[in-house]
Formats: C-alpha cells, structure tokens, sequence
C-alpha cells in the first residue's frame, strides 16, 4: 500500500508554496464521480463539496487532515456562552469584482439549509444557529446552548454573493451565472456528463493557483479512468480501481498517492414502516416489517464477513468498520470492534426473533458513487442470502439514487428498505455523522437529515444533544463515544468499512491525500 509520511507530506507542502504560480498550465483530471450540481449548496454530497471548494471559500477552511485554519474569517471565538464572533477578512473580491463582507455571510447561512429538493442539505450543520451582522466584517453566531462544535460546523458551508447568488436557483449555478465565489478558480464551462472546466482567479486572496485552467472529467468506468491516464488524456485520475494498483505501481511513468478517509461504508435499514416496500415473506406476501427487530438487524451485521469484503472485494484496499469513524478522530469509541462473522449466530437470532425461516428484501445501492459499490451489494446479497434472507440486488446511477433513498416514494419518505451508502464527516469528527445518520429525523431541527431509516432511540438522542452542548472536550470526546457506542449496540445502522482511496497520476506530479476524500486541483503539484 503507497503511504504518504508526514515528512513527505510537508516536503510536497513545501514544494507546493515554493512553485508558487511558476506552471501555467492546464491541468486534466479524470473524476470516478461526478459532481450532480454546481449549487454548492444543493447536495452534501463529497464530489459535490469538493468542486465548490474551488470555486467558494469557507469562512473557517480545513486543509487535508481536515484541521481547521483561517479562511474567510481571520479568526472566531466565543464571546459568552450562546454567541461566537466571527471577523471577517478585509479587502477580498468575488469574481465578478464585487467586495465579500457579512451580508453575503448573512445570506450564505440562510439559504444552505433551505435549497429546494435537496437530497441531502445542510441542515444539520446550520439549524439551531442564527446569524447576525454587528458590522461589515464581524458576525455573530447566535445559538439555544453552548455550542462548542461551531468552529467546525462552519468550515462545512461554502459562501456565496448575496448579489449573486443568494436569490437564485440551483439552475442559475449550473448555468454559470450564479456561480460566483472568492475562490482560487473561476467558473468557465459546465456540461453534465462530460467536463466542468475553471480558470484562474488573478485575483484570488490567497496564494495563487499553479494551474491556469483545470477541466475536469467524469469518466465513470474505472478500466476507462485507467486507459485515460495511461493513453496521456488526463493527468491524473481520482478513484483508481482496487484491481489496478499493483499494475500502475510498476510503471515508471505514473504516480500513487493513497490514504485513509473518514468515509464510512454503511447499511441503512427501514426501521419505521411495518410495511416495508422492499421487504416480503418467502411467497412475495406481506410481512410485518422484520427489519424494525433489533435482533434481526444484528443477525444481518453478524451475516457480513466484513474481512472478506476487503479482501476480495476491495483488494485490501480498506478497514474493516465497527463505528462511524476510524481511529483518531475525535470522538470515536476505543471499545468497539468490527462485528464478528458469525452465520450460525445471525441464523439463531432470526430464528429468536420468529424469522427462522427467513424473509425475501431487496439491497439498493449506487453503482457509480462509492468505490466497488456495486460489487460490494452483491456480495452483501449474497452473504444474507447464505443465511436465509433471500435478499436480491439493485444498483443505480447515484443522479438517480440518492433522491430516491431520501424521498422517493409517494409520500417523501425514503423509497427503499434496505440500502448501501456512505458518509464522510465532514466536520472531521463524530457528531457529524451520530447527528445526520443515528439522532431522530427532525428536519426544524436540523437532526437526521441523511437518516434515511428513520432510526430513532430518545436516549442516544439526549446523548447526541448533550455532546453538543458540552464545552469540555474531554467530556463531549466520552459522551460522543458512549452515542456511538449505544448506536452499534441498537445496530442504528450496520458499518461495513472505511475506505482507503487511491489516486494516480503522470510523472512528476504528486497529488496529497485529504481524509474527507477531495481531488482538489490545489492539491496537485510539481515534484
């Protein structure tokens, strides 16, 4: 496995400030998923908040261990117990020449939670927080209860131009004309399905951009990513293929760079319809929704031989998962491990909770979003179909995918029963995916906005809040870790594991691997 030291990394930093903007170039990249909008706002979806980071600062920014460092705003603080200010930086533009100040952070924060038809907004970053203007360049963030997570919540939210953008709809961004940001790159072409091309911003705040012009393309298949950088005709590609790694090692022309993420591979289950649309007895029949079992649900995690997936199925490239996050992240548990495999256990337990002789339900998932999603439900089908749930397997383009999975059905509840997905924390620790994924959904609230199983335990949810309240660290460190660990023991959802995520490039450029899995163009360098 390619392994890049602290030591490598900082050299590449190094080298990175000491080009400067010496190439002006036109970089190539070859994306395995592609972006569904360029409304940063639209989607919380990783290949969505990647791109806007080209194009949108963040007031609070995180660089690729996911620290947190000055953007926007030159520096923040609690000034009492329920208000954070932050300062604002002084003299930075737009795109369009206009002047950044608080009004367009006013407007950012209110309109990120409330884009329509999102399939997965920013709610359950923004609700509960009111944001006040005090003058041009200071802002006040305003909450119910101490809130010691601000810092971290904020560095998720791209800024728009209240001029711009602020009034305008997901089309005007796709179009362009909204799509105005203080970023290092400027907007230039989009075509879904075929390239979404930036340019320089001459006038960018921070250091300039060693690219001139980046086009990216998304290129679904992996042999066709593969064969795209070895033909010349990108520079470098995102998402190599497991099956290719060892073949591109050798090759004296190409470079790897390969890292953890923060990216949890995990199944959601229905857990509040008795009947489920997916979910029949073994004639077809209808059936008291077994999924809403405790025990049923740990017989399924218990039927997932989750080494055998990343070994056969991910080629090794990955962790197995026993939470929501891998170690050394904050919050995560020190007391759970991977589920262990065990089908004559999960076989007992179906039997204890009346499904001894099974039940039939479908597994959905994306076949183009996460890497070897599709062969990974296969797999998981085939596993719960050994132990007597004979479990069929439909996989989609995630355009299609993930709309469904959230509102889908009839009424705008999620469509399907049982689902393979991901979640990258992106905050960077552990109340981002316990407050999206495990907490009840309360859309006022902000809470469960991705729980798409409708999972819902009050006391994890006192946890959960609780956590959030807690200034201590050391204490919302336990209390987070203690939420996470009464989630696996409820089986909330079931980890499969994390990913480790590859990128490839031609000779003499090195690409930095970020936890929260962006290919940025910023991140590309010259050795």
């Amino acid at each position: 496995m390619i392994k890049l030291t602290a030591a490598a990394a900082a050299t590449v930093s190094a080298l990175a400030l000491f080009t400067g903007a010496a190439f002006a170039e036109k970089l190539t990249i070859g994306l395995a998923s592609e972006p569904t909008s360029m409304d940063p706002h639209f989607h919380n979806l990783g290949p969505n908040n990647a791109m806007s980071v080209h194009l949108f600062d963040r007031l609070i920014a995180q660089d690729e261990k996911q620290r947190l460092s000055p953007g926007l705003a030159v520096s923040w603080k609690p000034i009492d117990d329920l208000t954070w200010e932050f300062k604002l930086r002084e003299g930075v533009k737009f795109h369009d020449g206009s002047d950044f100040n608080a009004d367009d952070v006013i407007c950012t924060m209110e309109r990120a939670p409330e884009v329509p038809n999102s399939p997965s907004g920013y709610g359950t970053y923004l609700k509960g927080k009111t944001f006040k203007k005090i003058d041009d360049y200071t802002v006040h963030a305003i909450t119910e209860a101490p809130y010691p997570l601000m810092a971290n919540d904020i560095s998720t939210i791209p800024v728009i131009s209240d001029s711009a953008g602020c009034g305008a709809a997901t089309e005007d961004f796709n179009a362009g004309t909204a799509a105005v940001g203080t970023g290092p790159f400027k907007f230039s072409n989009y075509k879904p399905g075929e390239s979404i091309t930036l340019v320089r911003n001459e006038d960018y705040w921070g250091d300039a951009p060693v690219w001139s012009e980046v086009e990216f393309r998304p290129i679904k298949s992996g042999p066709s990513r593969v064969a795209a950088l070895l033909a010349g005709d990108v520079d470098m590609i995102a998402g190599v293929p497991t099956t290719d790694i060892k073949t591109l090692e050798s090759k004296d022309d190409i470079q790897l760079s390969q890292g953890v993420s923060n990216r949890v591979i995990y199944l959601h289950m229905d857990q509040f319809r008795e009947d489920s649309p997916f979910v029949k007895n073994n004639d077809g029949g209808a059936i008291k929704n077994p999924l809403m079992d405790q025990r049923v649900r740990l017989a399924i995690s218990k039927a997932i031989n989750r080494d055998a997936i990343v070994e056969r199925v991910m080629e090794g490239v990955a962790l197995p998962a026993g939470q929501l996050l891998p170690e050394g992240f904050f919050g995560v548990s020190d007391k759970l491990q991977p589920v262990a495999y065990d089908p004559e256990g999960a076989k007992a337990l179906l039997a204890e909770a009346g499904y001894g002789d099974g039940f039939q339900m479908t597994i959905h998932g994306p076949n183009d979003r996460y890497i070897n999603d599709a062969k990974i439900a296969e797999a998981i089908g085939q596993m719960l179909t050994r132990i007597g749930i004979k479990t069929a397997v439909e996989t989609m383009p995630r355009s299609v995918y993930f709309g469904r999975a959230s509102r889908g059905s009839p009424d705008g509840l999620p469509e399907f029963s049982f689902i393979l997905v991901g979640w990258g924390a992106g905050s960077g620790e552990a109340s981002s995916p316990l407050k999206s994924l495990i907490h009840t959904y309360d859309k006022d609230k902000g809470f469960g906005s991705s729980n798409r199983g409708r999972h819902s335990n009050a006391e994890i949810d006192a946890l959960i809040e609780e956590a959030l309240s807690t200034v201590d660290d050391e204490k919302r460190q336990d209390l987070l870790a203690k939420s996470t660990e009464m989630a696996i023991e409820d089986v909330a959802i079931i980890p499969t594991h994390f990913q480790v995520n590859t990128w490839a490039a031609k000779k003499g450029l090195k690409y930095i691997p970020r936890t929260d899995e962006y290919t940025l163009a910023t991140g590309v360098v010259k050795e």
